[in-house]
């Protein structure tokens, strides 16, 4: 596609498309403030508490992103009886995002809390239970993606953080099921157990994790960025990859395809979040009937703002538009 008609896909047809996130459901808790002393009880730094927000994390942020994309967004997962989960709720319900496949646990919903002094994390408190998720928990989160599949959907999307919920079996059972349905697989990958994301149609792992997976890491250069992602495939039955190269850009490996898109980002201040925009623009495109190599091109594209900007940061349908109208393609 050229440009105008990237831009008449985004403007026209996202909202067509029918995409379930899978995996590990996150709540991000940010309090920023400003430290002028150390506390007289020990030696650590006293922060004044100016302002706080709450956000989508983990496979939330990826909802989140195609939420605002225009897509039709489910999500399914786990969560705590908690407050957590009830702001998490609220954040759904804000953005038009069915979370209906939430499964209330005797965990606690994922949260990640950081004090932030001026410009300086100061502190991070993680609320979790990262053992894996088994038995009527699991049969419960399988049985719901087996319902969604049978309503029709366009993609599903597997955000693995290593929260428990992407177990071996469970996305084993994921990506058969989806199959059998003729829907395409997405995954964003953690840790070095890639078997379980056997025969997945796309993996979206950065430089780090991909290296983590290699018997020697691997430099940052298109060639041996090239070799791993071919051994990668065969390895582990992965039908292509995705790799997110930070100030390199995006490359895409397939069988008898490969293409290196460059960063189009002009100042990189935090790459938090950059990859729930890339796998959510990613999906987006597959599922909107775009070829990989238009559809890498626009999540490329999209992470350009995200890393332009602090914090986790889920790009809208506008501002994507805004990038394409403002882009000349070679």
């Amino acid at each position: 596609m050229d440009r105008e008609q990237l831009y008449d896909f985004v403007a026209q047809r996202t909202s067509r498309c029918k995409i379930l996130v899978v995996g590990d459901v996150m709540l991000d808790k940010y309090y920023y403030g400003e430290v002028t002393r150390i506390s007289p009880e020990a030696p650590v730094p006293i922060t004044h508490v100016l302002s706080e927000k709450e956000t989508l994390g983990g496979a939330a942020n990826v909802a989140h992103n195609l939420a605002l994309l225009g897509c039709e967004t489910s999500i399914t997962g786990f969560v705590g009886d908690d407050y957590h989960c009830q702001s998490l709720l609220d954040k759904f319900t804000a953005r038009g995002i069915d979370y209906h496949g939430l499964i209330t646990t005797d965990r606690p919903t994922t949260t990640k809390l950081r004090v932030i002094g001026g410009h300086q994390q100061m502190m991070r408190l993680d609320f979790e239970e990262s053992a894996p998720i088994t038995g009527p928990y699991a049969e419960r989160f399988l049985n719901y993606i087996h319902q969604k599949l049978n309503e029709s959907l366009d993609c599903v999307i597997i955000s693995d953080y290593g929260k428990g919920s992407c177990t071996e079996e469970n996305c084993r059972k994921i990506i058969e099921t989806c199959h059998a349905h003729g829907v395409p697989v997405v995954v964003d990958p953690k840790g070095a157990n890639w078997t379980k994301y056997a025969h997945a149609d796309y993996i979206t792992p950065n430089l780090k994790e991909i290296n983590q997976v290699l018997l020697e890491p691997i430099r940052n250069e298109d060639k041996a960025v090239e070799k791993a992602a071919h051994y990668v495939m065969r390895k582990f039955k992965i039908r292509n990859i995705i790799v997110t190269r930070s100030e390199e850009g995006l490359s895409l490996v397939r069988e008898n395809e490969i293409v290196h898109i460059p960063t189009k980002a002009q100042e990189v201040f935090d790459v938090s979040g950059a990859g729930d925009t890339v796998i959510a623009v990613f999906a987006m495109g597959l599922a909107g009937g775009m070829s990989p190599a238009d559809s890498a091109y626009m999540a490329n594209l999209a992470a350009s703002v995200v890393v332009a900007k602090l914090g986790t940061y889920a790009v809208s349908r506008e501002e994507l538009m805004a990038v394409l109208r403002g882009e000349k393609r070679d």
